[in-house]
């Protein structure tokens, strides 16, 4: 069974730009790769060591970035405004002041950017959690209780 990977419209966008730099990227390396050979013996020729890497590194991140596109499925925005769900912006107000989180798939999650996955911590307490409920999130130091002001 093929695993799909919940993404937003924009997780999407962000990822064929990705795929397109990286591809936009090959000839450049494969240049690289290139001038390196002319310079002599390859098993002592670092700029084509690291030539090929960077194309290997290249062409893992296209693959990987092919198989998460092509099993996507998007996140469509939530009807409901009062329970939390994958794709919704929540607002926390808690001890350590005001918090927005959006709750996204595994694969789009950045949690310094607000990202956070339905399967982390953090979005796992969230879902399904209506405004004005208190949450309770479980860190690694201590537990943070917080008090749902926002869904959107």
């Amino acid at each position: 069974m093929k695993k799909q990977f919940q993404l937003t419209a924009e997780g999407i966008k962000e990822l064929e730009t990705e795929q397109a730099e990286l591809v936009a990227k090959r000839g450049p390396i494969a240049e690289r790769i290139k001038t390196a050979r002319e310079f002599g013996d390859l098993s002592e020729n670092a700029e084509y060591s690291a030539a090929r890497q960077e194309q290997e590194k290249t062409e893992a991140r296209i693959a990987e970035i092919d198989h998460v596109l092509k099993n996507a499925e998007i996140i469509k925005q939530p009807k409901k405004k009062d329970v939390v769900e994958l794709g919704n912006e929540v607002e926390l107000k808690g001890d350590g002041g005001v918090k927005k989180f959006t709750v996204v798939g595994s694969v789009e999650a950045d949690p310094l950017n607000g990202k956070v996955s339905n399967e982390s911590p953090i979005g796992e307490a969230l879902l399904g959690k209506k405004v004005g409920e208190k949450v309770e999130i479980k860190l690694p130091a201590k537990t943070i209780t917080y008090t749902i002001k926002s869904v959107n």
